[in-house]
């Protein structure tokens, strides 16, 4: 009989050791931060934008529509390699320090040009 009650005895203690043990551990979720915030690189032009003055004669001859073909190569040649978002940006940096020295109408003539030289304007550009 003292076997069954020390077994008794000795379960309670168990039991009474788990339960002061399971309450005495705290669990806290703690998330991990969040990765920091890294902006996108806003696009640039790797060409120097005074080069591109040459697009002004491919653009007198797109909009004067003149017999012939304007010159493709000093104008196109600077842009091949880019990508259209590129060649839109470099173009566009053109146009504000006004190197190409005509009056323009920007979204037009930025896509008349870059369409000459094989490129098109991206999805959602503005040249701003």
């Amino acid at each position: 009989m003292a076997s069954k009650a020390f077994a008794s005895t000795a379960l309670l203690l168990m039991i009474s050791l788990n339960f002061l043990f399971f309450s005495l551990v705290s669990s806290k979720y703690v998330p991990c931060p969040p990765p920091p915030y890294k902006p996108k690189p806003s696009p640039s032009c790797p060409r120097d934008a005074l080069k591109l003055g040459a697009c002004a004669n491919v653009l007198r001859g797109l909009i004067n529509v003149q017999l012939g073909n304007p010159p493709k190569k000093p104008c196109c040649s600077l842009l091949e390699g880019l990508a259209d978002l590129e060649a839109a940006v470099c173009l566009c940096t053109a146009i504000k320090a006004n190197v190409l020295g005509v009056n323009l109408n920007v979204p037009v003539d930025l896509s008349l040009l870059l369409n000459y030289c094989g490129k098109k304007v991206p999805a959602g550009y503005k040249c701003a």
